[in-house]
């Protein structure tokens, strides 16, 4: 994270802040307020903090990760070196409020399933290069991460499947070449499919881009065979926020949305000399 960080900076840098270094006095001493313009959790203060203060910029006031928000509140005081901060300004601004747009998101999806034994979850569906800055935002917003990357564990997918004969058969090969280390998750899209690879020894089983009617009809047939439990489920495929309720009321296990990640708004922060 230290290194995508330094590449930012870099890349807004260029070869140089050319308007800071025409405007303002070199050596000038300021002090600053980052104020927020929006409503709703807040993310990445911490790791902003750190930046700062790398830079030699002291900081006096920040609110923590996880810390409810309105507009004009106070986030963070900075003094320092005036150059400085404006060499660092729109960075820190700009991942701070795309980290606390995500954990926005994720808690407004949380809080709307609080009452069901249900774990809302993001995916891989990151932005390229800063997908652990946006995995951190969802667990300050109080959803679970899911995988990290392709080494967590094994996810078998569509395009898995698509190299095998089915879902079963490339469930199996899994098993056979996998330790026992890690998981294994299967998507699948029938039924019949779900069945067989729970009673074939799927640690998750994902269901998805099923409507709520069918995945009320594998929850039911799992519970007849009484293998409900062999399995975590999980759902997935567009679920918003007007049908995560449909879902979650059903007894699923987790609930993963892309849209927490590939499509929060971010919230609006500014600095002010």
């Amino acid at each position: 994270m230290d290194k995508i960080i330094e590449y930012m900076l870099a890349e807004d840098e260029g070869f140089g802040d050319i308007t800071s270094n025409a405007v303002v006095e070199k050596g000038l001493e300021i002090s600053a307020q980052i104020i927020s313009k929006d409503e709703g959790i807040l993310a990445g203060m911490d790791i902003i903090k750190e930046v700062f203060e790398e830079y030699g910029v002291k900081v006096s006031f920040w609110l923590k990760d996880g810390s409810p928000i309105s507009k004009n509140d106070l986030l963070m005081s900075v003094s320092g070196d005036a150059r400085t901060i404006l060499l660092l300004e729109r960075t820190v601004l700009n991942l701070s409020m795309r980290m606390s747009g995500v954990a926005s998101a994720a808690n407004h999806y949380v809080n709307l399933v609080k009452d069901y034994s249900v774990r809302v979850a993001g995916t891989r569906k990151t932005s390229p290069a800063i997908a652990k800055f946006d995995k951190y935002a969802l667990s300050v917003g109080g959803a679970d991460t899911h995988r990290f990357g392709l080494d967590d564990m094994v996810l078998i997918k569509d395009n898995h499947i698509a190299t095998c004969e089915n879902p079963l058969d490339a469930l199996l090969k899994a098993k056979t070449n996998t330790s026992f280390s890690k998981k294994i998750e299967i998507e699948v899209e029938t039924l019949d499919d779900a069945i067989e690879c729970v009673k074939n020894g799927a640690d998750i089983v994902m269901l998805d881009n099923m409507s709520p009617e069918e995945v009320n009809e594998v929850i039911n047939k799992l519970n007849e065979l009484n293998i409900r439990k062999c399995s975590l489920i999980e759902v997935s495929g567009g679920i918003t926020e007007n049908t995560i309720l449909d879902y979650a009321k059903l007894g699923v296990d987790i609930i993963s949305i892309g849209a927490l990640t590939h499509s929060s708004r971010s919230l609006n922060f500014s600095m002010r000399f």
